[in-house]
């Protein structure tokens, strides 16, 4: 039995977004160095990795079984990376779903983004928290 998309959206819209997003990041004065340092600056790689996040979100939200990999871990393993990335982030990846979909489309693709980049905040803070200390809870 195949599921339902959570909200009306098609696979070349997916790809669409996450095109953009990503040409806004290596632009973006914060978030391009944070990539780069995983990410080369050469097409194939960068052709590699959005391929790889367009399955993501075909699988998040159309229920493909086209992506595996572990984005919890992948975040967090990266010392690049800081918690307060994700609202960067998410606030860059709001504008281009908000200029390229419908607004039902955009608001319900932009909680999923959100709850998704809370859990991956937390991780990386959980990560990057000194041995012993106490759990941050918010």
């Amino acid at each position: 039995m195949t599921l339902p998309p959570r909200f009306p959206i098609t696979a070349e819209q997916i790809n669409t977004v996450v095109a953009r997003f990503y040409a806004r990041v290596r632009q973006h004065e914060v978030l391009s160095p944070v990539f780069f340092a995983s990410i080369p600056d050469e097409a194939p790689r960068w052709e590699h990795h959005e391929a790889k996040i367009a399955r993501f979100w075909r699988s998040a939200i159309l229920h493909e079984r086209s992506y595996s990999g572990n984005p919890q871990h992948m975040h967090a393993m990266r010392p690049m990376i800081k918690p307060e990335h994700f609202a960067i982030w998410l606030g860059v990846f709001d504008e281009v779903l908000t200029e390229t979909l419908s607004p039902a489309a955009a608001a319900s693709w932009s909680a999923l983004a959100h709850r998704i980049g809370a859990g991956l905040r937390m991780g990386v803070e959980a990560n990057q928290q000194p041995e012993g200390a106490p759990p941050r809870l918010r």
